[in-house]
């Protein structure tokens, strides 16, 4: 049943993108981009920055999200947009993604995540290609190849002051190296270069204006610096600082906002108006989830829509784009991905046995017998050294240690 609820899902995509084409046309295409600029104004900084592939999305929820997915950061595809998730996710995850992005021109990507305690860890790989060919003066094909950009990335983060009632702030770092390689034999082939940066990010969640029972929080935070390096051939990177909130008033669903400012450190004059975005995602079952977005950008809106199906261990992604700074084509912004769960490397059992022998505490406690009380909760703690509601029960009995005290003890390996 799942696998036919997918497979419906993934045709809906695809027929609404083509319905998208066939019905609205470039007419209404041209008309909403003339109405987009006129509310939000031209902007003649607009393409001065370098290697593109460092802003267009590899796929994922981050993408069918519009971008707006700094403060978000659940799934592998946090690496483009805060480096601070690896830290506060609960799996590891591998994912492949196919990027049909604009004509010719398509996109490859591979991720990495995992973490081992509060320390986050991943890797990724992109590499944009598209044909290029090469006339004579008489206009006649004297030799073809590619024109690609790459770039990989490596990722680290840190969750620091973490606890039971707040999950602390993870803080993380990318570092890229990226390549643009142009055929030998065009007139730019001179402008074959590398390039390095660094992006840095922040994030933390809370409970606040929480509408259902859970301990996950439901509220998030994210400041992110991206792309931020030396300049490339008298070019700069497209450096860009992000405000980001995350939010999900109730279980199954979650709303978001990105406020992008673009930098050009070779002139701030010239860099480009901030932009902003906004996400949607609602969780259909525990198996489908459905995604949406839109980015408000001057020369640069667009709508993403798209779906991933979860089957056990693996993920299927589809996500379709209108993108309004691109000719219109029908399904010219497609991306497909598939995501392998790594497991949590077992977290999740330990801090179960945790919950277990807390609530075997506890219930020691209300019936008097505090020796069993103060066994019980010790071995939680154990297992948990930040298990603060343990720590109050045996507080309270009057035989409690410190955080401190247990981590040194036991270790800290529950987060």
């Amino acid at each position: 049943m799942r696998r036919v609820i997918g497979v419906l899902t993934v045709f809906f995509l695809f027929l609404a993108a083509n319905i998208m084409a066939a019905e609205t046309g470039a007419d209404f295409y041209d008309s909403f981009a003339d109405f987009l600029n006129s509310v939000y104004g031209i902007d003649d900084n607009i393409g001065l920055t370098t290697l593109p592939v460092l802003n267009i999305p590899m796929g994922g929820k981050a993408e069918a999200m519009a971008g707006a997915f700094s403060a978000v950061s659940d799934d592998i595809s946090f690496i483009e947009w805060n480096p601070a998730g690896s830290a506060m996710l609960d799996n590891g995850s591998l994912a492949f993604f196919h990027n049909n992005w604009i004509a010719d021109t398509k996109i490859e990507t591979a991720a990495f995540s995992n973490k081992i305690g509060n320390f986050g860890f991943g890797a990724a790989g992109k590499w944009l290609y598209t044909p290029f060919t090469e006339y004579s003066e008489w206009g006649e094909r004297a030799s073809k190849g590619y024109y690609s950009e790459a770039v990989g990335t490596l990722n680290f983060s840190y969750t620091f002051f973490p606890g039971y009632y707040f999950p602390g702030i993870a803080f993380g770092v990318n570092i890229k190296g990226a390549l643009r390689i142009m055929p030998d034999f065009a007139e730019y082939a001179s402008e074959t270069a590398g390039a390095f940066a660094v992006d840095a990010g922040l994030l933390t969640r809370i409970n606040l204006f929480k509408f259902y029972g859970a301990r996950e929080k439901n509220m998030s935070f994210a400041l992110v610096l991206r792309n931020f390096g030396p300049k490339v051939i008298d070019e700069p990177l497209p450096t860009v600082a992000v405000v980001g909130l995350a939010y999900k008033p109730f279980r199954p669903i979650s709303l978001s906002c990105d406020v992008s400012f673009p930098l050009n450190f070779q002139d701030f004059a010239l860099s480009e108006k901030p932009y902003f975005a906004f996400g949607l995602a609602v969780a259909v079952t525990d198996f489908l989830s459905m995604r949406a977005g839109f980015m408000m950008k001057a020369g640069g809106s667009r709508f993403t829509i798209g779906s991933a199906l979860e089957l056990d261990t693996i993920a299927i992604e589809v996500n379709y784009s209108l993108d309004l700074v691109t000719q219109f084509q029908s399904l010219n912004r497609v991306t497909i991905g598939v995501r392998f769960d790594l497991g949590d490397g077992g977290r999740g059992e330990r801090n179960q046995l945790a919950d277990s022998y807390y609530l075997q505490g506890v219930e020691s406690y209300s019936n008097g017998d505090f020796d069993s009380a103060t066994g019980f909760l010790n071995k939680a703690l154990e297992i948990n050294p930040r298990f603060d509601p343990a720590l109050e029960v045996l507080k309270a009995i009057g035989s409690g240690e410190s955080t401190n005290e247990r981590i040194e003890k036991f270790g800290d390996f529950s987060y």
